[in-house]
C-alpha cells in the first residue's frame, strides 16, 4: 500500500474515532442534584421491547437507588400515582393465557392471550391491595389500561383504550359516568365533520370494535369538574363536560405541527397553558390553551447547543413541578429527566441496563406530605428550544429509537455513531489488508 493511501486511512481512523468518543462523552446526562429529599414514582411498561410482559412500578430516591418496587407476573405497567392517603395507584395490564380467559374474550383462531386490565390501590408499606377495579379485553396490544385518576369524591376516572371510552367508577365498582368515543367523534358525528380534514375521513374512521382507532390513553379531572381526554390517534386533546359534550378541542386530526400521537397532557389553569408529551414529534411542548401557539418546548435541537442533551425519543409524560422544572419520561431512551426552564437537565435517572421503557413518572414524598400531581406554576422564564424538523430528521430519530433496543450496542450508538464506527472498521481492515500484502 502506498504511503499516501496509508496516511489518508490513518486520518480517517483517527478522526472517526475522535468523533465517536465525542458522541459517547456528550451522551452522558446522568447527572444527579439534590431535590429536597424528593422521590420519584414511575411505571415501566416493559423491559427490552414494547411487547414484553415484564413491567413494574418503582420508586427511586435522589441518587437513583430503588426504594420500592411492585409487580405482578405477565404484566405491563402504565400510570402510577401517589394518592392523598399515601397509597399508590397503579394501572396494570396482565396478559392471560387464552385457556384462562372468559369465553367472550377467547380468540381460538389466533390462540393469543387476552388481557385483564386492573386499576389497583396499594398500601405503600405492605403492598396489600386495598381497592381494585378490573375488566377483560380481547388481547393486550393497544387494549391495555393506560391511565386512571382518583377524584376528590373517592371515585376513580379511567381511560379504557380497548373500548374507546372514558368512565368513572365508585368504590363499590359501580360505573357512575361514561363517555364513548363512538358516540361523539366517530364518522357522521358533528365533531368528526367539523375537525377531520376532507379526504382524510378513512384515516380517522372506526374500523371495527377491536381496531385501535382512538388510542384513548389519558384522563384527568379539571378544576371545573370536566375531564381532559387524550385521543392519541386523532392528535387531539378533548375537554369533555359531565353531560358528555365536547367543550374544547386542542390540536387537529393530522396536524402534526401542534401534536403528533401525544400522551399525558396537563392543563395548567393558572398559566392558561397545556403541557403535552408530544411523542410523535419527540418533544415536550407547552401550548397557549387559547390560541394553541407554542409557549415553550424541549426536544431535538441543532448540534452545538449548550442545553445539555435535549434529544428525546418517544417521550410520554411531562409534569410541571412546584419548583418550575418539568419531569419527563423519555421512553425509548429508558430515562427520566428533570429539566429546568432554561433547558438544562438538573436530574436524570437511567434504566438502561434492562432497556426499561418508562411510561409515566411523578415526584412524590414519603414523609406524609402530599405533592399535587400537576401543580400550576408560572412559566414566564421558559426558554424556547428550537427544533430541527424535516423528513431526514424524522428518519434519523426513528432509526435511533430502534437501535436503542439492540442489546449489545451502548445507548449512545445512534445512526451517526454507527456509521462512524463502520467507516472506522472499514479503514482499519483496508490498512491491515495493505500491510499483509
Amino acid at each position: 500500500m502506498d504511503s499516501g493511501r496509508t496516511t489518508v486511512l490513518l486520518l480517517v481512523v483517527v478522526l472517526s474515532t475522535s468523533l465517536l468518543a465525542g458522541v459517547a462523552y456528550s451522551s452522558d446526562t446522568a447527572r444527579q442534584t439534590t431535590t429536597d429529599e424528593r422521590y420519584t414514582l414511575f411505571g415501566v411498561q416493559a423491559d427490552g421491547w414494547f411487547g414484553n410482559d415484564n413491567g413494574y412500578a418503582a420508586v427511586v430516591d435522589e441518587s437513583g437507588t430503588t426504594v420500592w418496587n411492585w409487580s405482578v407476573p405477565n404484566s405491563r405497567v402504565f400510570d402510577t400515582e401517589q394518592l392523598e392517603n399515601g397509597n399508590i395507584q397503579v394501572s396494570v395490564a396482565v396478559s392471560v393465557p387464552q385457556a384462562d380467559c372468559p369465553t367472550d374474550y377467547r380468540e381460538d383462531r389466533f390462540d393469543r392471550p387476552c388481557v385483564r386490565n386492573r386499576v389497583v390501590e396499594l398500601d405503600y408499606e405492605t403492598q396489600d391491595i386495598v381497592w381494585e377495579y378490573d375488566w377483560y379485553d380481547a388481547f393486550p396490544n393497544h387494549h391495555e389500561v393506560h391511565d386512571a385518576d382518583r377524584l376528590p369524591s373517592g371515585e376513580t376516572a379511567i381511560a379504557d383504550m380497548g373500548n374507546h371510552r372514558a368512565f368513572v367508577v365508585d368504590q363499590s365498582g359501580t360505573i357512575t359516568w361514561e363517555w364513548n368515543a363512538s358516540d361523539h367523534i366517530s364518522r357522521d358525528t358533528e365533531w368528526f365533520d367539523e375537525h377531520v380534514p376532507e379526504g382524510s375521513e378513512d384515516e380517522f374512521a372506526s374500523n371495527g370494535p377491536e381496531s385501535d382507532w382512538t388510542h384513548l390513553n389519558d384522563i384527568d379531572r379539571l378544576d371545573n369538574g370536566n375531564f381532559l381526554l387524550s385521543i392519541r390517534n386523532y392528535d387531539v386533546v378533548l375537554e369533555v363536560a359531565r353531560n358528555e359534550s365536547i367543550v374544547e378541542t386542542y390540536g387537529e386530526p393530522g396536524d402534526h405541527s401542534i401534536m403528533d400521537e401525544q400522551h399525558n397532557p396537563n392543563l395548567l389553569a393558572e398559566t392558561g397553558t397545556l403541557v403535552v408529551a408530544d411523542s410523535g414529534n419527540d418533544r415536550i411542548v407547552e401550548l397557549n390553551a387559547t390560541n394553541q401557539t407554542v409557549v415553550s418546548e424541549y426536544g431535538s435541537v441543532p448540534a452545538g447547543s449548550n442545553v445539555g442533551d435535549p434529544s428525546l425519543r418517544w417521550p410520554r409524560d411531562a409534569d410541571r413541578l412546584p419548583n418550575g422544572n418539568t419531569l419527563i419520561t423519555d421512553s425509548r431512551r429508558f430515562r427520566i429527566l428533570e429539566v429546568a426552564p432554561n433547558g438544562s437537565v438538573v436530574w436524570s435517572h437511567l434504566r438502561q441496563d434492562d432497556r426499561s421503557i418508562v411510561y409515566e413518572a411523578d415526584r412524590i414524598r414519603l414523609d406524609g406530605e402530599y405533592l399535587p400531581e400537576e401543580p400550576s406554576v408560572s412559566t414566564d422564564n421558559a426558554t424556547l428550544v428550537t427544533r430541527t424538523n424535516g423528513p431526514l430528521v424524522d428518519l434519523y430519530a426513528t432509526l435511533d429509537s430502534y437501535l436503542a433496543f439492540v442489546p449489545f450496542l451502548p445507548l449512545w450508538v445512534g445512526p451517526l455513531p454507527l456509521v462512524i464506527g463502520l467507516v472506522d472498521l472499514g479503514a482499519l481492515l483496508l490498512l491491515v489488508r495493505g500491510r499483509l500484502r
